[in-house]
Formats: structure tokens, C-alpha cells, sequence
């Protein structure tokens, strides 16, 4: 963030490592990836509710490529799709250092995959079931933490959310 040193008032910009400086008023972008519909809905409710701008692509392979123009930061996929795995975003992310985090909602994971997914570098893994309700609250988190990996919005247009 810049700071006028005459009016000490914070402007609309940050800098990244990168050099690269980000306007403050950017809003919070999601990518929802998921084949299915009924999920993708769900989704796509909770963060309109919240506020948040979404996407959506239907397979990892359009997802990916969305992903590297570096418009998101937090994507929301289920972990299979037909054509790939969520492990491709992870891997775009640390090579393209796009700065974006993801997020897994899955119907069907057991603790040992869902430590597997973190370990690999997931943010997080909710329950298409019962958690997503509070994917924009989940996202607004994600939001944050890519935003200390040196990416995303400035750090009060998002701001860590306390959990409920």
C-alpha cells in the first residue's frame, strides 16, 4: 500500500513482490470448476448472496487456463473432473506463481485424503453436503491468505473473517 507522506492517508494501490501494484478497489474474484451442476449452483447462490464475483468453468482444462491470467484469487473445484485433477491448479499456481489459492468441495473424502489435499497444497476441503453455505466465508479466508502469498487485493478490501 502507498502512503502520502504530506496527508499520511493509505491509497488504493499495493505493490506486490513482483513489482506489480494492485488497485485496492478490485473486488474479491472466485473461480468455481465443476462438471457438476447442482454444486456449482449452490455455489454460485452462496457467494452472489455474499457479494463476491464468480466464474465458472465446466472442465480443469478451461479452468487452468483461466487460473494462469491471474483475475482469481481463490478457485473452487471438486477434486475429479473428467478431464483432470484439481492437482493441476496447484502445480499452475507454484510454477506460474499466480498466487490464487483453491479450494476442494467434495461429496466424498475421507480424513486421509483430506490431509493428502492440504498437504498438496489445498487451502482447504469442505463438505458439498454441509459446508456450502459457507463458501463465501471460506473463500473471503482464502481470499486472505493469497493476498500474504503476495497476490491478490489489498489486505483491508478483503481482511481475514473470524470463523462462526
Amino acid at each position: 500500500m502507498k502512503v502520502d507522506n504530506n496527508t499520511g492517508e493509505a491509497g488504493d494501490k499495493a505493490t506486490l513482490s513482483t513489482g506489480q501494484e494492485l488497485d485496492a478497489s478490485r473486488e474479491l474474484r472466485i473461480l468455481i470448476i465443476s462438471e457438476n451442476d447442482s454444486i456449482a449452483e449452490r455455489l454460485a447462490v452462496a457467494l452472489s448472496e455474499a457479494d463476491i464475483t464468480w466464474e465458472r468453468a465446466r472442465s480443469i482444462t478451461a479452468g487452468c487456463e483461466s487460473a494462469k491470467s491471474g483475475r482469481f484469487q481463490v478457485i473452487v473445484t471438486t477434486p475429479l473432473l473428467a478431464d483432470g485433477s484439481w492437482r493441476r491448479l496447484i502445480d499452475i499456481a507454484a510454477h506460474y506463481d499466480a498466487g490464487f489459492v483453491v479450494i476442494l468441495v467434495a461429496t466424498t473424502f475421507d480424513i486421509q485424503e483430506w490431509t493428502e489435499a492440504l498437504e498438496y497444497g489445498a487451502f482447504d476441503v469442505l463438505d458439498a453436503l454441509h459446508e456450502l453455505p459457507k463458501v463465501a466465508e471460506f473463500a473471503k479466508r482464502a481470499a486472505w491468505a493469497a493476498y500474504l502469498k503476495g497476490a491478490g487485493q489489498h489486505a483491508e478490501a478483503i481482511g481475514p473473517t473470524r470463523a462462526s
